[in-house]
């Protein structure tokens, strides 16, 4: 039985689904964590990542000395095949730890640059690829007169964090120092790892969003497939009555109804991207935006597409994303089963405003509609108006078995919930 290293996990979506399949396909894994009690499900009970480990080590997985002997000690009980997280704070270290033990995985340098946007862009622009015109700030001055350059309207997001937290579309200085100050400001992330607190500028890019679903092995990538991204702006008020505009993701669907050409030019592109950062080895997820000019990029995320569209390519394509990242890790070439979907997608619950959410109207016929493949709606309570996609309070996944209407029928189920927010009880402050 094969038996891989896991580093860590994130909480919800691929950390709750991984842990199942890696027992389902006969493998084994030893987690590795610097704290168990950080994967406490709100419900209570075990999470998934705990109760299918064949051992849970504790080790300051934020030290890459100390995670490396843990794993040599941990490859002396058990025999290690692979190493691989869902967390995209720890992938560096399942690259260095790969590296140590002389497992399969792209080199530890490639993983620290993709990892980091403002790395990425300088990579980008080494090799040459068009990209948008970008600055990186560690003081407020330097973050104004970055915008004075860029003009305004500019977006601001951290360099080293995710789920489109702290990224704020601004226009004006008033908006740009709220910005800053919220990308700044915070020392640590969520997992107690020290944050660069710089902040990337960028020039707003118009024209719709995509993700490319990508694998590559032996240093060739491979598209599983393109997704269309609807993506809601969200305002929020700053000092001197301006406004900020976050972005949330609010649907997916896939494949993309993309024509051959634009398909293949951004296909083409996202390729270029990942071989300019120097990687080699592994599943990716990278966002981009067309525009007038060509496809450029908004992201690179070298792991799996989070918020269900990992789901959405295991139905379409046959290959699971989260299979994949085992395949790789163990070295094979991935595998696929036969597709069960034409079309997939998946639409988010997202809470209108502040408030206690009573009930959900509408709800009632999911479990029996043969088009929902899935569905997470939220029990009574307070909801925040979301300002990121850590916000999202539920989700539905719909399915068309044979053609393309998954991404119309989620839009009318979606119309047809509503939700009851009350504004009479009492909330909790945002963190």
């Amino acid at each position: 039985m094969p038996t891989l290293l896991m580093i860590e996990s994130w909480l919800q979506s691929t950390g709750l689904s991984l842990p199942p399949l890696l027992r389902s396909l006969g493998h084994e894994y030893v987690l590795v964590t610097r704290d168990p009690r950080v994967y406490a499900l709100p419900g209570g009970g075990t999470h998934p990542v705990l109760a299918h480990a064949a051992e849970v080590v504790v080790a300051e997985t934020n030290d890459d000395d100390v995670v490396v002997g843990a794993a040599r000690d941990v490859a002396d009980r058990h025999d290690i095949h692979g190493v691989l997280t869902t967390c995209d704070y720890y992938l560096p270290t399942v690259a260095v730890v790969a590296e140590a033990l002389g497992l399969p995985g792209s080199p530890a340098d490639a993983l620290r640059t993709a990892t980091n946007k403002h790395l990425v862009r300088a990579a980008v622009a080494r090799a040459g690829l068009p990209d948008v015109p970008h600055a990186v700030a560690a003081t407020w001055e330097e973050a104004r007169a970055a915008a004075g350059a860029l003009g305004y309207p500019v977006v601001v997001k951290p360099v080293d964090l995710n789920s489109g937290t702290a990224v704020r579309r601004v226009s004006g200085e008033a908006g740009l120092a709220d910005a800053f100050a919220e990308v700044t400001a915070p020392e640590r992330n969520t997992r107690d790892q020290p944050l660069a607190r710089l902040a990337l500028l960028e020039r707003v890019l118009d024209g719709p969003e995509y993700s490319v679903e990508a694998v590559t092995r032996h240093g060739v990538t491979t598209v599983l497939g393109i997704t269309a991204k609807s993506v809601t702006e969200v305002s929020r008020p700053v000092a001197g009555g301006a406004d900020a505009v976050g972005y949330v993701e609010s649907g997916h669907d896939f494949p993309a109804p993309l024509d051959p050409a634009t398909r293949t030019a951004i296909t083409d592109h996202v390729t270029r991207v990942l071989g300019a950062v120097g990687y080699t080895h592994g599943i990716s997820h990278t966002e981009v935006r067309l525009t007038t000019e060509g496809p450029r990029l908004v992201e690179l995320n070298p792991r799996q597409g989070g918020g269900y569209i990992f789901e959405l390519v295991r139905l379409v394509t046959g290959y699971d994303p989260l299979r994949v990242l085992t395949d790789l890790a163990l070295g094979r070439e991935p595998a696929a089963d036969a597709p069960s979907a034409g079309s997939a997608a998946v639409r988010f619950l997202l809470a209108p405003e502040d408030g206690f959410l009573s009930e959900i109207t509408g709800s009632g016929t999911l479990a029996d509609d043969a088009r929902v493949v899935a569905h997470d709606l939220p029990r009574p309570g307070a909801v925040l108006r979301a300002a990121d996609n850590n916000d999202r309070i539920g989700h539905v996944v719909v399915a068309d078995r044979d053609g393309d209407r998954a991404s119309d029928w989620a839009d009318e189920i979606m119309a047809g919930l509503t939700l009851e927010v009350r504004h009479d009880v009492p909330l909790p402050a945002r963190s």
